[in-house]
């Protein structure tokens, strides 16, 4: 290209660059993006779900993002650090618990909860069951019983001297016969094992009945109405800055772990594949008004955010830039070399 040819050129260039700037700037910028947007939401309006994406890509972003991406170590730390400012913040002090969650709303909670009877009935079956619960069943009886004999029954206490007399009693029956008390116990132990299907068979009717769905309403609307006047800070109490930022760690290592896991593999395979039998082949708006996205909601962000942010980077020079970055190359173009050829 001549020199006067490329003179002209970056004339051009310069002319092109000012003129973007100053469409990228104040009310042109928000006309101009309002437009974009206004196009945009008509096409969306017409192309469906699976033509601009499939299951198998977002199922592909999900395992890149999601499941396999690496994370930093400064993640759970900082996540301890926010986790430590929210419990120490001005605003536990300040709240309720009924300011967040409603009377209204936790009898909602519960009643729900009271449908799963098959549910609970399910837990009080297994915890019957469990071997920690039946020891504890043992060890009560056991030693129930036993109090009961040498001191708590009606007799030592309605008779003066009674108690003492079969503490003596029992005291001078192990000197003659050594070790009867340990019989004793071994016989009770032995009756206490036969005994105690029955006992739990019978505790487990007891709770069915305990738990009846009113009870269950009473106790726990009762407990709601003694804290829904209590603070967060209150409700709280005791956990410290050091337990929280376990908790956060914890909760983090569970979700590296748990991410990786077949589970939520197939957890994510079945929402993705719904989404797209119910959204695939109807149009990208659809979607996105049931999720409540509009197009008013969109400007107001973009006013609120994508705006100031454009401003910011114009300042930084960056929006230029990018403006000679996309068009310098035209301008030396063999195109555009022709084409001046042409006007010459």
């Amino acid at each position: 290209m001549t020199k006067g040819k490329a003179d002209l050129a970056n004339q051009l260039l310069e002319q092109h660059v000012k003129h973007e700037l100053a469409s990228l700037k104040g009310a042109r910028l928000r006309k101009f993006l309002e437009q974009e947007l206004n196009e945009l939401w008509s096409y969306a309006g017409e192309i469906t779900l699976s033509r601009i994406t499939s299951e198998g890509q977002v199922m592909g972003v999900i395992q890149r993002i999601v499941m396999d991406m690496e994370l930093d170590a400064g993640i759970p730390e900082l996540a301890a650090e926010m986790a430590t400012e929210v419990l120490n913040a001005e605003v536990q002090s300040k709240t309720t618990l009924g300011q967040i969650i409603t009377r209204e709303q936790a009898t909602g909670f519960l009643e729900e909860a009271l449908e799963l009877k098959r549910q609970r009935e399910q837990v009080i079956s297994e915890i019957m069951a469990h071997p920690v619960y039946q020891e504890l069943v043992s060890n009560l009886v056991y030693h129930g019983l036993v109090n009961y004999l040498y001191e708590d029954n009606l007799i030592t206490k309605s008779v003066p001297g009674v108690g003492s007399m079969m503490k003596f009693g029992k005291r001078m029956a192990n000197r003659a016969v050594p070790g009867l008390d340990e019989t004793f116990e071994r016989r009770l132990k032995v009756w206490l094992s036969d005994s105690l299907p029955g006992l739990i068979s019978r505790s487990e009717q007891f709770l069915h009945r305990a738990l009846s769905d009113d009870e269950l309403r009473d106790s726990v609307m009762a407990a709601w109405v003694s804290l829904e006047d209590r603070t967060i800070a209150e409700l709280h109490e005791g956990l410290g800055d050091v337990e929280l930022q376990e908790f956060v760690v914890l909760g983090y290592e569970f979700w590296l772990q748990f991410r990786k896991t077949g589970y939520f593999e197939g957890c994510a395979r079945a929402v993705v594949s719904h989404l797209f039998v119910k959204y695939g082949e109807r149009p990208i708006t659809d979607l996105l008004g049931d999720m409540g996205v509009t197009r008013e909601v969109v400007m107001a962000e973009v006013d609120a955010y994508a705006i100031p942010v454009i401003d910011v980077l114009r300042e930084e020079g960056y929006v230029e830039a990018l403006i000679r970055r996309r068009l310098t190359p035209f301008y030396k173009s063999a195109a555009a070399h022709k084409i001046l050829q042409q006007e010459a």
